[in-house]
């Protein structure tokens, strides 16, 4: 190696040193630093040290001096992503049920390697991939990709879209035949994601779990009936339960006071909560009416009920008869 050479791998590794073995709670020593080039088969001297340390300093690299007890230590103090931010991105990884369990592993291995293999450590502590309910479409992370860049560049999509049977294998919906849709955003609710998108067979949007799709393929065809400008994705998807498409209906609502929070979480900050008396309120939003809604609804007994309108109210009702006729119903054994 000419004398170039090891200046420049002297540099590169002294960086990747200070970055892998260095934080705020552990610092090295020259003597250390020097040990540590050595490890690698990369000689250096005292006097040369510190001026890699001044050229790492003048290139961006915050390197810290810290004098504690006698002993000089150098180590990176800032970096792109603090201990805390960290914590939270691997928490959300490994949380994000769309992400394959195999995916979650290398993903915050990744995240890890932004760390000192001290704060590492930490991270992988707060690890629990194995045990979480997890997709298991190795797809995903290429599907998204690819539905982020077909909607960058205005195209339609074709895909495979399947459930799960009794028996927990993959079953094609429409015996097989591809699905082409019009994408338009990508939403993720309730721990999963989804497409939503201009469906062309019910003529108007629809949406499908990310995760149950197969096979997908960017086509030539420019987007159909997208409006991507008006449309806002945070505000088309506050009004959906369980992402069940449908008509957008304005419903009223009183609430007992105790769910405020509950309210504000479901529609928003901005949506105005009006006093009925001192003990309840009253909400009025759109909604697409489906059983989830329903069935949210439903969660809190007593402490809401549906004021108006009247066509909204008497599917609410049907659908409570239902659940009381088949709680009663005397069936086979199950």
């Amino acid at each position: 190696m000419s004398r170039t050479e090891n200046i420049k791998a002297k540099l590169l590794n002294l960086c990747r040193i200070l970055n892998e073995q260095t934080d705020e709670l552990h610092g090295m020593t020259i003597p250390e630093l020097i040990d540590a080039l050595s490890a690698r088969g990369i000689s250096a001297e005292r006097k040369g040290i510190y001026s890699d340390l001044q050229a790492l300093r003048e290139a961006g690299t915050d390197i810290v001096l810290r004098k504690t007890g006698g002993r000089c230590e150098y180590f990176v103090a800032g970096r792109t992503f603090d201990l805390a931010e960290l914590k939270l991105l691997v928490d959300a990884v490994a949380c994000s049920r769309f992400i394959t369990a195999k995916k979650s592993r290398v993903l915050i291995g990744k995240l890890e390697g932004l760390a000192s293999v001290h704060q590492a450590k930490q991270l992988n502590r707060q690890i629990y991939v194995t045990d979480r309910v997890k997709a298991d479409n190795e797809e995903i992370y290429y599907t998204v990709d690819r539905l982020q860049n077909a909607i960058l560049e205005d195209r339609q999509v074709s895909f495979l879209y399947f459930d799960y049977s009794v028996g927990k294998k993959k079953v094609l919906r429409r015996g097989g035949e591809r699905y082409v849709v019009s994408p338009l955003s990508l939403c993720w609710d309730n721990e999963n994601y989804y497409l939503i998108g201009y469906y062309e067979r019910y003529q108007s949007l629809s949406h499908f779990r990310v995760d149950r799709m197969m096979d997908l393929t960017r086509l030539e065809e420019k987007r159909r009936h997208i409006d991507a400008v008006r449309f806002n994705a945070a505000d088309y998807c506050k009004k959906l339960f369980g992402m069940f498409a449908g008509e957008e209906t304005p419903v009223k609502i009183r609430f007992d006071n105790s769910l405020i929070n509950v309210v504000l979480d479901r529609f928003g900050h901005e949506v105005y909560l009006r006093p009925v008396d001192e003990t309840h309120f009253c909400v009025t939003a759109k909604v697409v009416p489906s059983p989830s809604f329903f069935g949210w609804l439903f969660g809190f007994g007593g402490k809401a009920k549906l004021l108006y309108p009247p066509s909204v109210m008497e599917r609410y009702e049907e659908m409570l008869k239902q659940a009381v006729h088949t709680l009663h119903e005397k069936g086979g054994d199950v």
